[in-house]
């Protein structure tokens, strides 16, 4: 960029009123090429100190430096700790009379005050090193300081800030900003996105571009916010993800997109969710399945922290139908084993009512997983040494149940849960059940998931379409009405629609969805026909986007990663809220400045809103019974 500019700049600097010029445009010349080879940032640019507190090592000896930060501890009145975003240091108080206020402005100034100060970086004297600490062979002798803004008095320590409650952490977010932990998650996050953006950007051309987060009602899917306008009766709506956009980007040629999106459901808190979350939006033209695999997978390499050890690709797969019957959820944690077993012909001619009765009807199956060592956790149910101690296994005939020690592989202190009914459910609740069981096994101590292994899969084929809760005689989009359906099973759009597969993959990490996408409907009469005829949604409210289709569309596809998701997997943290700046309580609030607030009725008159006030039955109905949020 620069190059192209400058000898423009030049040609214009002829003149003797240019000489000046001449010399800046020289000097910004030799100042680019540096920035363009250093690799190392620069920390300590266009601030006042010379220095970060956590970069002084012992080849700084007797360099002049000035640092500022936080004090994080005084011992005493001799020493004290200084803290920045990038580390601590250990500067020595001066005693002698002479720098009588410099000391009585480090020795009364709180904890947690923000100073400068200026000295002479010093050897520890010998046996005082500290070896926990990177600048532990160090101090900073002061010679000057100044008190830039004095701390009141905190309503908890910093370094104790993590053990504190959420919500107390969430009222003062800006001081748990402060805590170690909460810097590294964000400084992680920030590492991962830059190196997200050159691997897409400048290896694989992709454009970035911000979508609108003013739009309008989407049919189906999660609850959208809605924002009142000044127009009488109209509305807003910010969208669930920029995936008509994103679409429409394809159809105007852009070949390919990305952008850090914002996104917005009207669905209260959970660890992993937020009302207002991120994601890394993607979309490319003239792809398929395999390519925005590749590409994905390319990029968490390229991006992952090094620290973290290496990712390996390709990732495995899984159909849902394989995922569902083995490991109970189209999200499976792959780390550890207890799958689910089907055992239905072990049982085929049993005398148990409640097993005969499962069996008899379709899709019934018997169904079971073996937890090791689950007699230390779980010591009712049928156990390997035949000393049958649960009420059900007692009904089981003995060659049964040799029989399904011998499907199962027991061993001594393994326990088996079992449970029968339509395959579906039998799953789930067995898949539920597995996760309960891994919790208690480490628990007590058992290494299930090893916290240091990420292990990726992609789950694929799901359903295009499932039959509603409310109505199970209709059908809605198992993820979006926007979803192609899979080639082989068009045929089944017109006759059997509930059992299309679909084009759309899921990337899940340890259990957890961090990651779904794609190949769209490009053709406008097929997309029709599923919208209207199939979904039954009113169609205008999507007119633009199949006018859109019919004039040229490309094949396209995409993904959206989750991307406080995935660092909250990346880092440990237990929440997602852990790894985001200023997130919403569980409840969807913001509990430091007491968001959502009430607005007067007349701010609301130029939006032509009137307040409808629940009654006292109405409140008490809604806190016992709280909105279901279904999974994303």
């Amino acid at each position: 960029m620069f190059s192209s500019w400058l000898p423009g700049l030049n040609r214009g600097l002829a003149t003797p009123t240019g000489r000046i010029a001449q010399l800046v445009g020289r000097s910004l010349s030799r100042s680019l090429q540096l920035s363009s080879r250093r690799s190392v940032p620069e920390l300590s640019s266009f601030v006042a100190r010379t220095n970060t507190c956590g970069e002084l090592r012992s080849s700084h000896l007797g360099q002049e430096v000035t640092l500022c930060g936080w004090i994080q501890y005084r011992r005493q009145n001799i020493f004290l700790v200084l803290r920045d975003f990038q580390g601590l240091v250990q500067v020595l108080i001066p005693q002698d009379e002479s720098a009588a206020s410099v000391k009585k402005i480090l020795c009364d100034a709180p904890m947690e005050s923000v100073v400068q100060v200026s000295g002479t970086v010093v050897s520890r004297p010998p046996g005082q090193e500290n070896p926990k600490m990177p600048t532990g062979d160090i101090e900073i002798k002061v010679k000057t300081a100044e008190l830039l803004n004095p701390c009141k008095k905190l309503p908890f320590e910093i370094k104790d800030f993590m053990k504190k409650t959420e919500a107390l952490r969430l009222q003062y977010r800006y001081l748990d900003l402060r805590s170690f932990q909460m810097q590294y998650n964000l400084r992680l996050r920030s590492q991962m996105v830059m190196k997200m953006r050159e691997y897409l950007c400048n290896l694989h051309g992709f454009v970035d571009v911000e979508t609108p987060t003013l739009f309008k009602r989407t049919p189906g899917g999660a609850k959208e916010f809605v924002i009142p306008s000044r127009e009488p009766g109209k509305f807003y709506s910010l969208p669930q993800s920029p995936q008509q956009f994103k679409q429409l980007l394809m159809v105007g040629g852009l070949d390919r997109y990305f952008q850090v999106a914002r996104c917005y459901r009207d669905e209260g808190s959970r660890p992993d969710r937020q009302p207002e979350f991120t994601q890394i939006d993607i979309e490319m033209s003239f792809v398929d399945q395999t390519g925005i695999r590749n590409l994905i997978e390319g990029l968490l390499q390229y991006s992952w922290p090094s620290d973290k050890g290496p990712v390996g690709v390709p990732f495995p797969s899984m159909t849902f139908a394989e995922a569902l019957a083995s490991y109970g959820t189209d999200k499976p944690d792959t780390r550890f084993g207890m799958k689910i077993v089907d055992i239905s012909d072990v049982f085929r001619n049993t005398e148990v009512g409640f097993l005969q009765d499962a069996l008899s009807k379709p899709q019934g199956t018997v169904k079971a997983i073996r937890i090791p060592e689950g007699a230390e956790v779980l010591p009712v149910f049928l156990k390997a040494n035949r000393n049958w101690n649960s009420p059900v296994a007692k009904l089981v005939m003995e060659e049964q149940g040799l029989g399904l020690i011998r499907r199962m592989e027991n061993q001594e202190e393994d326990v088996v849960l079992l449970t029968a009914g339509e395959h579906k459910r039998a799953c789930s609740l067995l898949g539920k059940l597995r996760l309960e069981c891994a919790d208690l096994l480490e628990a007590r101590g058992v290494l299930l998931r090893d916290p240091a292994l990420f292990s990726f899969l992609w789950v694929v084929d799901f359903p295009l379409f499932l039959p509603k809760e409310e109505n199970p005689g209709e059908l809605e989009s198992a993820h979006h009405p926007f979803t192609a359906p899979h080639p082989s099973d068009i045929h089944l759009l017109h006759t059997e629609p509930e059992k299309v597969r679909s084009q759309h993959y899921d990337l899940v990490l340890n259990g957890s969805e961090v990651g779904g996408g794609s190949i769209r409907i490009h053709d406008a009469q097929l997309q029709r026909y599923i919208l209207e005829t199939l979904l039954k949604e009113d169609v205008k409210l999507l007119s633009h986007l199949l006018q859109a289709l019919d004039y040229g569309a490309p094949p396209h596809g995409g993904i959206a990663l989750g991307l406080d998701r995935l660092i909250c997997l990346v880092t440990g943290a237990p929440s997602i809220r852990d790894v985001i700046a200023f997130p919403k309580s569980f409840r969807g609030q913001d509990l430091m400045s007491d968001a959502p607030d009430f607005i007067p009725p007349e701010d609301l008159k130029p939006y032509h809103i009137q307040v409808s006030w629940p009654t006292d039955a109405e409140t008490e109905k809604n806190s016992l019974n709280p909105p279901h949020h279904p999974e994303s």
